[in-house]
């Protein structure tokens, strides 16, 4: 089974070059399908960067789509699991914080436990400021604290999941944070793999303290409200047909 990877990049020049060759050193082409990179709408020379890889012709699969305004980091996902034509998809960020060697082993549980919807990158050693570190602490601790995903780092960009599955999901802005607790929501199983996490090469990080907290306040609340109006679907069995 192939797998397609998804790549969010928001003016991530000087960034996402290298994560790309990167990401074809790490996974072994046989299992390869793609790699799509989501432009949400840079105005740097990240189109420059991305188009200079595939004119090269080293990169077979490698695609770029581009959004025409500023859409968020999940509907630059959402954008290419919809594109994708695998049934795996694994995510990354586009700063390069995220390593691609770690790829192969988010993948592996979903070839070999149809029970696991979802495989969650766990960082260790975050390469971040103190102060970025308490925002993620404080936004995982209430997160964690009213939805009960069992997840310690939902923050992380690596991750990898069954295509079906996302897109039963319900989109809405700052679903790339819940995918979780999304996930067991649909009777999925959820595996966990301990990254190491890198310094960003270059530029600044897009989101702060607001995005990954006051910003998601009603989104934490409208995903409880799902888990909470959670009701399984009777089975289905055909009794009478027309012979006609």
């Amino acid at each position: 089974m192939r797998v397609t990877v998804v790549i969010p990049a928001l003016n991530e020049a000087g960034n996402i070059g290298r994560l790309v060759e990167e990401t074809y050193a790490a996974v072994p082409s046989q299992r390869l399908a793609e790699l799509i990179v989501v432009d949400d709408a840079s105005d740097d020379s990240t189109p420059v960067e991305i188009k200079a890889l595939i004119d090269s012709g080293k990169y077979p699969g490698l695609r770029y789509l581009r959004h025409e305004r500023r859409s968020g980091q999940s509907c630059a996902l959402r954008s290419g699991v919809l594109a994708a034509t695998s049934p795996i998809i694994a995510t990354m960020d586009g700063d390069g914080q995220n390593d691609p060697s770690f790829l192969p082993a988010l993948i592996e549980p979903l070839l070999k436990r149809p029970e696991v919807g979802l495989v969650a990158g766990q960082r260790v050693g975050r390469k971040a400021s103190a102060f970025k570190k308490l925002q993620s602490r404080i936004a995982n601790g209430v997160r964690g604290m009213i939805l009960r995903d069992g997840t310690r780092d939902t923050g992380c960009g690596l991750k990898a999941f069954r295509r079906d599955l996302f897109l039963k999901l319900p989109y809405f802005d700052g679903l790339h944070r819940f995918l979780p607790a999304l996930a067991r929501r649909e009777n999925f199983e959820i595996a966990y793999v301990d990254v190491v996490d890198r310094p960003r090469g270059h530029g600044v990080s897009n989101y702060g303290l607001w995005d990954r907290l006051w910003v998601g306040i009603l989104d934490l609340m409208g995903v409880w409200w799902l888990l909470r109006r959670k009701k399984s679907a009777p089975q289905v069995s055909e009794v009478l047909k027309d012979a006609g």
